[in-house]
């Protein structure tokens, strides 16, 4: 795996055509394995066999992982994405409640006047061409806005845990900096949490807090802190990726857009399109077999850890047909996209991204019909990283 990312598309398609799975050596000249085909990763992220924790990573347990690799956290945070089966369910249970499509559904006005107040903004930080990064400016504050308040962390820290986020999901950065931007991540929501423990509000922090403080056994200090870290970067990364590729998605096939705003299909189509089309996470780390798997034709040794492919399985065709590689939001694929998972690990947060882009899109381009992009697709700077999958900027001109 190229540690520098980039975009993922032309090496998926080259490994799709020689398997739905395949070996793949991480940084570190670590031995793992990526799941690629959609019908094959389908299979494996619901298996009965495999599993979240880290105790099942075999080389992790050998001692063969050192402390500041650039993964680590993604295999050893304790939270629901590292757990299984009752602590799974125990972990989920404590935060369902704040992302139920209902809970969600009373955020849309939220989200709306959020949205709207980015736009006057965006529109006041464009230069005398017209000309502003929409990603740092509107992709990005929208979701980290609403997932801070959903966790009441005030504004102050919102900046710095953006940056410490981006840090965290990097494949290419050094041991150093990697232990360093996750110590200070606990620093910051260790600082959240006492702040929220000695003035209490109606917020998902406080819950856990109280969770935490009621019985010991429903949720420990680590697991509170592990809990806020993955929610403040999967509540907002993803979501902040699936807008700015949506956009860019838009602005090079005016054809769906012009559909879109003439009735053709809903915005909701163009955020499922852009979800299997250019999936906001590429390689997701880590699940493992707790014994030897055959999936796809191939054999997945038990303890290897293992990428779940969700960008090479948007446009695999064997599921969604010859014509994959194209953009269109009025496609009718019996293979839905899973690339907000599958199983027991579904995207808690899915109603929340969903609803989020939605709202965004359609109150952009109501806005700024002729918006566009100001440099050339190709010019675009990537993600450092094989983790996240967009641009790091997107400058777009907001009027011709």
């Amino acid at each position: 795996m190229d540690p520098a990312g980039g975009c993922p598309h032309a090496a998926n398609a080259r490994l799709l055509a020689r398997g739905a799975v395949t070996p793949v050596i991480l940084p570190g000249e670590v031995e793992g394995m990526a799941v690629l085909g959609h019908d094959a990763l389908k299979e494996f992220l619901a298996h009965p066999d495999v599993a979240k924790s880290a105790q099942h990573f075999a080389a992790l347990q050998a001692g063969e992982i050192a402390d500041g690799w650039p993964l680590r956290t993604f295999a050893t945070v304790r939270g629901m994405t590292t757990a299984d089966g009752a602590d799974h369910r125990r972990l989920r249970s404590l935060t369902s409640k704040a992302f139920t499509a209902r809970r969600v559904e009373e955020l849309r006005p939220r989200v709306e006047t959020l949205t709207a107040t980015l736009l006057d903004a965006l529109e006041a930080a464009a230069d005398d061409g017209g000309v502003v990064d929409l990603r740092g400016h509107f992709a990005l504050p929208l979701p980290m806005g609403v997932i801070c308040e959903l966790l009441g962390v005030d504004d102050r820290y919102q900046d710095r845990l953006h940056h410490l986020s981006d840090r965290i999901v990097a494949t290419d950065i050094g041991p150093a900096e990697a232990t360093a931007a996750n110590q200070e991540m606990v620093r910051v929501l260790s600082a959240v949490a006492a702040a929220r423990a000695a003035d209490p509000g109606d917020d998902l922090t406080s819950a856990l807090i109280a969770a935490r403080d009621e019985d010991g056994d429903r949720l420990g200090q680590h697991e509170l802190i592990g809990t806020l870290m993955l929610t403040v970067i999967a509540g907002h990364e993803t979501t902040l990726n699936l807008i700015t590729n949506a956009v860019r998605a838009l602005c090079a096939h005016r054809d769906q857009l012009a559909l879109v705003r003439s009735g053709g299909a809903s915005w909701g189509d163009v955020v499922e399109e852009t979800l299997r089309w250019d999936s906001p996470v590429s390689y997701f780390p880590f699940r493992y077999p707790t014994r030897d798997l055959t999936v796809g034709g191939t054999v997945i040794r038990k303890g290897t850890p293992v990428l779940a492919g969700y960008s090479a399985a948007g446009r695999d065709t064997q599921a969604h047909g010859p014509d994959a590689a194209r953009f269109d939001v009025t496609r009718d694929s019996t293979a839905r996209h899973l690339s907000l998972g599958h199983g027991a690990h579904y995207c808690l947060g899915a109603p929340l991204a969903r609803t989020e882009a939605t709202v965004a899109l359609e109150q952009l381009f109501t806005r700024f019909p002729d918006l566009d992009l100001a440099v050339p697709e190709p010019e675009l700077p990537r993600h450092a990283s094989f983790v996240g999958n967009s641009v790091r900027e997107l400058p777009v001109r907001l009027r011709r």
